[in-house]
């Protein structure tokens, strides 16, 4: 699968809350997303292409009003500055296909790294750790 899609592609492929962060760097509402109180062990992966981006054990609540984790998967995400709002921010991205999940701050001061990694529910999808429940 190609992840350096044009445009009409990835509009196709997103819903408009979805182009809007993912490909144009916007945020969702705070409180909103789906996954906030999503509490099952599993993994969180990127809505634009697929990748594993946050196990579900580095989930933390921030009480930002976002889904916050304190440390992501190896190599998943890349870092970059942003000025939107006048100020400078570490922005975060998807390494392998560069959607814009959220931004990172050095304020969490209770986990292991002291990261919060504060990214939208509507760039993330979740798969919850198959527990063995539906096997014989």
């Amino acid at each position: 699968m190609a992840y350096k899609l044009d445009e009409e592609t990835w509009r196709k492929r997103l819903s408009p809350l979805e182009f809007q962060v993912l490909r144009q760097a916007s945020t969702e509402r705070p409180g909103s997303g789906e996954l906030l109180y999503e509490e099952r062990p599993g993994t969180y992966y990127c809505k634009g292409c697929g990748q594993a981006l946050f196990d579900a054990s580095t989930k933390f609540d921030a009480g930002c009003g976002w889904p916050s984790f304190f440390e992501n998967k190896p190599g998943a995400v890349t870092e970059d500055t942003d000025y939107l709002l006048g100020y400078p921010r570490t922005e975060i991205r998807c390494s392998r296909c560069n959607s814009h999940l959220g931004h990172v701050f050095p304020d969490a001061p209770d986990t292991p790294t002291g990261m919060r990694y504060c990214m939208n529910s509507v760039a993330l999808t979740f798969e919850p750790e198959d527990d063995g429940s539906d096997r014989n």
